[in-house]
């Protein structure tokens, strides 16, 4: 079988499980076969071996049943690095690159840097590979930890990981830049995702009480304890948090931005300890 009869087939077979884009197709066909997107037409008159095209009859099962793509490869791409994903942990998304885009505007190669809620490893390890900044990783999942430990390794670079919820496990540390991408999902928000998130990410990562707003509110009024003066702070927000987020940081924090992402949802909060 070459490969544009088998792409016709993993699209055939995608739309009667309800997946429509055909992208998903393309990134079945290409990741199996650990080619480029862009290449599997140019590439389209190759014949699989049997071996190949057993491969991807396997991923696509498993797609079928809505299992996130990147958990069935065991990979995710994120700032143009490399990181092993599994439902340990989120998988990084592009708003997220965003954000980290903002974040590496206030960050220098002497700064010291803090992650919370660290997943995959994804903001953290970013962070020092395009730094070279002293970045310290947390999070409440020794799962998601080893996972990113795994990342920075895989990636070639040192992050100093440790286990705690937000801030419990710093102890007196400091830093010049505060990071974190939280659980910012209410409940009644979580039970009208789409199956490849509800049924399939860490709850853990995603759902937080008080209307997605109980993890900023924890940060927002602890993190003046735990920056150096004319510290940053940098947080991914959801897409009707912009207001909220603003009235949190007001206290502490000056130079205030809510900034949108390439849809049009607020997705940064940027602002500077006063």
């Amino acid at each position: 079988m070459k490969i544009k009869e088998m792409l016709e087939k993993v699209k055939q077979e995608l739309e009667s499980a309800h997946i429509t884009d055909s992208a998903e197709a393309e990134w079945l066909v290409a990741l199996t076969l650990d080619i480029k997107r862009s290449d599997v037409y140019a590439l389209a008159n190759k014949e699989l071996t049997i071996s190949q095209q057993k491969k991807i009859v396997a991923y696509l099962k498993k797609r079928k049943k809505h299992i996130p793509l990147a958990y069935i490869i065991g990979n995710a791409e994120f700032f143009g690095l490399s990181f092993f994903v599994n439902k340990d942990v989120l998988i990084p998304r592009p708003e997220t690159e965003e954000v980290v885009s903002e974040a590496l505007k206030q960050i220098k190669p002497t700064s010291k840097v803090l992650d919370i809620g660290t997943g995959s490893g994804a903001i953290a390890v970013t962070v020092a590979k395009k730094k070279g900044a002293y970045v310290t990783a947390v999070d409440i999942s020794k799962r998601a930890l080893k996972i990113a430990r795994k990342n920075a390794k895989n990636n070639q670079v040192n992050v100093d990981f440790l286990q705690s919820n937000v801030f419990s496990a710093l102890n007196n540390r400091k830093f010049d830049v505060i990071i974190s991408n939280p659980p910012y999902i209410s409940e009644k928000e979580y039970q009208s995702l789409m199956p490849e998130v509800k049924d399939y990410e860490p709850k853990l990562a995603l759902v937080t009480e008080d209307d997605g707003l109980k993890i900023y509110k924890q940060i927002i009024k602890d993190a003046p304890k735990y920056l150096n003066k004319n510290g940053k702070i940098v947080l991914e927000i959801g897409y009707n948090q912009g207001e909220a987020i603003k009235n949190l940081l007001k206290q502490d924090f000056k130079d205030i931005e809510i900034k949108s992402d390439l849809q049009g949802n607020d997705r940064i909060a940027l602002a500077s300890l006063k």
